[in-house]
């Protein structure tokens, strides 16, 4: 059914026909009573083939009305005229963000903008039970206030709702930007076909084109559940390689490998993209596939690699070079008068460089200093010999293990040292929860994944590694070892640095190992994340419980020296090493620390 231009709805006039797709046909109406204009969405008869889907939809539209989030477009009502039921939503003033791809390069800090909005809507309604499953261009939309919304959840699927859904056995979505398990007809769906088909749009905007494209709906789902993804920087060189992997991850085609929920990819991308952004590598190209004559025109403008999320550096564009469709630059360079020499842009360049390494090194020393030079666990005696892997383990192959052999631990061991290489932490965190579901209680595996782990520094990993292992242990035996006992301080000591380590093990969690590590772990995290004061509480409760222990001295000395009082630290430093107890790490530490006195 459609409506017609003049036509009465309900209280709405019908204004224009906005968009007409597979599913819905949308109109501008004007609600004369709260003088306000809104979007109206018949959709598509087919639907009522169903017997049951006037009352499946009715329910479920009334769920997603709930949502309420300023990223996602609001449904003001539900209605039927002559039998075919309507949605009444907010009316937005701008663009598609596939009309905004196709009038051109989308800057830096746009793409993270829009990366960041869409995340927060679906995010929201992912905690909501409510699936997407049409994410694309053209259901974001840009207004000319410069919001940005994400539409179309009139049509989305409840989670977890059972058989009886809007579709049957109906499939719902896009080809271009579907997901494997949807494209299967998959009924159990969850968050992970969003982050699927989101990822498919953040490849889109900073690719330049979609990954699978073809002259039909079936060939194009037929790629997407069986063909290896087009690489993001074999199709356009100038993707950041942080870039890439976070694409990779999103983009798996079994979902157990992708990111665990939308929140964990937006923080990789952004921090993948900050990355790039200081590194002078993050440069945009147009949409292949929407727009290729302006891909391949000479005088097409760039947006600055400089331009920096939070600054207005975006709006002082040079013209660079033009991307072909290959994404390489173009043969034609623009020679005019008047732009800035590629000399002179070279030597902003290297200032610039400059300028953000002396800041961050000066705002960051202390957190260097521990992460930089802290000792190797090859340093201790371990009990199980460790090789910590190369430094050249890519990212794609890692995850292209762990697809093939998902019930062997070691290929996701090799996945999160991967992921913490490629600056993904909580990707490295999730591949460890997969260690420890594959694992099956092998207590010598897991001293060794954590050994590993340590041996990159990978601290937090290592120690929820090592924790696991310990736990293992104290069920055969009372104790730990004095060699397991030390190498579990040592990376507990060092992972409470992190400031999302009391979430990621709990000190209730440790005390069942050890109460002084528990506190150690505290005292820790608490002085180096602005709580002296309780810091300083929770070390007087571990001198009371073992006054003996060296990491006392070497807590009291730490916190000394970040209060400057460098007499006090030097007097705990030689306590330490006089202790019968101290181990290398700690003297290793008790050196960094004196270090840094004056």
């Amino acid at each position: 059914m459609s409506f017609n231009v003049g036509e009465i709805v309900g209280p709405y006039r019908v204004i224009e026909q906005l968009g007409q797709g597979g599913m819905a046909t949308v109109y501008k109406a004007y609600h004369a009573a709260l003088d306000r204009y809104v979007a109206l969405k018949v959709l598509h008869p087919a639907f009522l083939e169903d017997p049951n889907f006037q009352a499946r939809f009715q329910r479920e539209a009334r769920l997603v009305a709930k949502l309420e989030h300023p990223n996602i477009v609001p449904i003001y009502d539900y209605a039927e005229q002559e039998g075919h039921p309507y949605l009444v939503m907010k009316f937005i003033e701008g663009e598609t963000l596939k009309a905004r791809l196709a009038r051109g390069p989308i800057d830096p800090a746009e793409i993270e903008n829009i990366v960041d909005k869409v995340g927060a809507a679906l995010a929201y309604a992912h905690k909501h039970s409510i699936l997407h499953r049409d994410i694309k261009p053209s259901n974001v939309l840009m207004a000319n206030d410069g919001q940005i919304y994400l539409a179309d959840f009139g049509l989305a699927r409840i989670a977890h709702s059972g058989a009886s859904t809007l579709t049957s056995d109906m499939i719902i979505g896009t080809p271009k930007y579907i997901s494997p398990e949807q494209a299967l007809g998959t009924k159990n769906l969850d968050e992970g076909t969003d982050i699927y088909s989101f990822g498919v749009m953040m490849y889109e905007l900073v690719v330049g084109k979609v990954p699978f494209s073809a002259d039909t709906p079936f060939s194009v789902i037929h790629d997407h559940i069986y063909s290896p993804l087009p690489l993001p920087r074999n199709v356009n060189p100038r993707v950041p390689e942080s870039v890439e992997q976070v694409l990779l991850k999103a983009l798996s085609k079994e979902r157990r490998y992708r990111y665990k929920d939308v929140p964990t990819l937006v923080e990789a991308f952004k921090q993948a993209w900050h990355e790039a952004i200081l590194m002078q590598q993050a440069v945009i190209v147009p949409p292949q596939s929407e727009a290729p004559t302006v891909i391949s025109s000479p005088s097409q403008t760039v947006p600055s690699p400089l331009a920096i999320p939070g600054t207005d550096n975006h709006v002082h564009m040079k013209e660079l070079p033009a991307l072909a469709p290959s994404g390489r630059i173009s043969d034609t360079d623009d020679k005019s008068p008047g732009k800035i020499p590629w000399m002179w842009l070279a030597v902003g360049v290297v200032l610039l460089l400059g300028c953000l390494v002396t800041f961050l090194a000066l705002v960051s020393v202390r957190r260097q200093f521990k992460i930089a030079h802290s000792p190797s666990p090859t340093a201790i005696s371990s009990p199980i010999p460790s090789s910590p892997p190369g430094n050249t383990i890519d990212l794609f192959k890692a995850v292209q293990a762990a697809t093939q052999n998902s019930t062997d631990p070691d290929t996701f061991v090799q996945l999160a040292l991967a992921d913490w290489k490629a600056k993904l932490p909580a990707a490295a965190e999730e591949a460890v929860t997969n260690i420890e579901k594959t694992t099956g209680g092998n207590e010598r595996f897991l001293w060794d994944s954590g050994a590993q782990l340590a041996a990159e520094n990978a601290w937090l990993p290592a120690a929820r590694l090592y924790v696991d292992a310990a736990e293992y242990h104290l069920k055969n035996s009372a104790t730990l070892p004095d060699n397991l006992q030390n190498q579990v301080h040592e990376v507990i000591f060092l992972a409470f640095l992190g400031s999302n380590a009391p979430d990621y093990i709990t000190y209730q969690r440790l005390s069942k190992i050890d109460d002084a590590l528990a506190l150690i772990a505290k005292a820790q995290h608490q002085f180096t994340h602005a709580d002296q004061a309780g810091g300083q509480v929770t070390l007087d409760q571990l001198k009371q419980i073992n006054p003996d222990l060296p990491e006392i001295q070497l807590l009291q000395a730490e916190f000394d020296a970040m209060n400057s009082l460098s007499v006090a630290a030097r007097a705990d430093l030689a306590s330490l090493r006089s202790s019968p107890a101290v181990t290398a790490w700690m003297l290793a530490e008790a050196n960094h620390i004196e270090g840094t006195l004056p």
